[in-house]
């Protein structure tokens, strides 16, 4: 049989990750800004010898690196997206940079922690003017970075189907994003509770604010952390997506026909985009592209694996 009378049963696995996200776009657009701060910082830091100015400046460089993986993932899945060795295209990078985020998160957290626990026991004095300026500054970038990140909702421009898939949360289920929009907003939480602890350090001589501050806040960044590491790890192992989506797509096979479904897995292999593979058993069995056709588009579902037996008690009713 020629290759070419089997192109009606054949499929690319590329799903329309070839494409540049818009995500893409807005994180390199963060990236260049976030850069371009980190030199100013840096440069003022050594030219006016501020210390304050030069460790927001290197912090600023740890961030530019966290948020230069997000684009390097993005790249990379678009690049490799028709490659046949990918069984089920390159939509698991995403996730992988996830993760990868989530543990330079948790790092993150547990330098913050570290280093405010430290100046709790053995306080230091503190430059108040210089440092809210500081923290001024940079929630001013981090806040205009959440803006240009968080962006619209491209609906049908990043994924190939509809956009009401299974977990619709998070963009689409896109874990690299998050872990940008995450970083983002753990550098403007943290330029937030400096400056509430700085200023109640400066007006009240509460100088224990500023260390006890930072442990909240440590707290709530490793949670976050936490929360990408469980999601994204989830899509990286092939978790069962479960809950309403699974109920839709049993209810849309089964049909109210006697038809049922003996087994079925739901697992992501992208953002927004799902594999599935079920079982059914019928009394009288369609073949597989019946059951296929089925499916309801708006569960963005990219490749389902059908098998259909028929109902054992049926067959030895009809040969008795």
């Amino acid at each position: 049989m020629h290759s070419q009378s089997l192109r009606p049963w054949q499929h690319d696995h590329g799903f329309g990750l070839h494409r540049v996200p818009a995500a893409e776009r807005r994180t390199l657009a963060v990236v260049a800004l976030t850069a371009a701060m980190m030199v100013v910082e840096i440069a003022g830091g050594v030219a006016f010898g501020s210390m304050a100015l030069l460790a927001d400046g290197l912090h600023m460089a740890s961030h530019t690196a966290a948020l230069g993986i997000t684009v390097i993932g993005y790249r990379y899945a678009r690049r490799l997206a028709g490659d046949p060795r990918f069984s089920f295209g390159t939509g698991k990078v995403n996730a992988l940079a996830g993760f990868v985020s989530a543990i330079l998160l948790a790092v993150f957290a547990a330098g913050m922690a570290w280093e405010s626990a430290w100046r709790l026991a053995v306080p230091v004095a503190i430059a108040f003017d210089q440092a809210i300026l500081v923290a001024a500054v940079g929630l001013v970038v981090n806040l205009l970075s959440l803006l240009i990140l968080r962006g619209r909702h491209d609906h049908g421009a990043e994924h190939p189907h509809p956009h009401h898939g299974p977990h619709d949360h998070h963009h689409h289920g896109d874990h690299n994003l998050r872990g940008a929009i995450l970083h983002v907003m753990a550098d403007a939480v943290t330029s937030l509770l400096a400056l509430v602890a700085l200023f109640g350090g400066k007006l009240f001589g509460a100088v224990w604010l500023d260390p006890l501050i930072g442990i909240a806040g440590a707290l709530l960044v490793g949670r976050w952390a936490w929360g990408l590491a469980r999601d994204s790890g989830g899509v990286l192992l092939d978790r069962q997506v479960d809950g309403r989506p699974l109920d839709a797509l049993c209810a849309a096979l089964e049909g109210g026909t006697g038809d049922r479904v003996t087994d079925l897995h739901l697992w992501a292999v992208g953002p927004g985009i799902y594999a599935a593979a079920v079982a059914i058993v019928s009394d009288r069995p369609q073949p597989p592209d019946h059951y296929k056709a089925l499916i309801p588009p708006h569960l963005g579902i990219v490749h389902s694996t059908v098998e259909v037996h028929r109902c054992p008690a049926h067959a030895s009713t009809a040969t008795a």
